[in-house]
């Protein structure tokens, strides 16, 4: 009954910016982390950036200083705010988030459809 859904994403040009949102919908008692990993061709999805209760965001090495990563709980949302975009960002991004649906659930990680960001001049 969880949904994640992405928007945000794009066609930009190298050194420029994106923002990309996602919003947890449905049946959801708590939200324990929420985060971003991407997708390239031919490539493993890999952890873009992510932040957990409590806790300072957790970036890849290849994004640090670019990109920052945020948290709105009355929201159930989380943001991701890229900046000086490469070539090599190009992927598909998949919000992922940690929710309990209820007291009684455990825990378990859920995935959005994905969204596009393409850098290319």
């Amino acid at each position: 009954q969880v949904q994640l859904v992405e928007s945000g994403g794009g066609l930009v040009q190298p050194g420029g910016s994106l923002r990309l949102s996602c919003a947890a919908s449905g049946r959801i008692f708590s939200i324990f982390a929420m985060g971003w990993y991407r997708q390239a061709p031919g490539k493993q999805r890999e952890l873009v950036a992510t932040v957990a209760n409590s806790q300072s965001p957790n970036y890849a090495d290849s994004v640090k200083g670019r990109f920052t990563v945020s948290r709105d709980n009355a929201k159930n949302t989380v943001y991701l705010q890229m900046n000086s975009l490469k070539p090599e960002d190009t992927a598909v991004y998949y919000c992922y988030a940690e929710i309990m649906e209820s007291r009684w659930t455990n825990k378990g990680s859920y995935w959005g459809q994905g969204t596009q960001v393409t850098v290319s001049s």
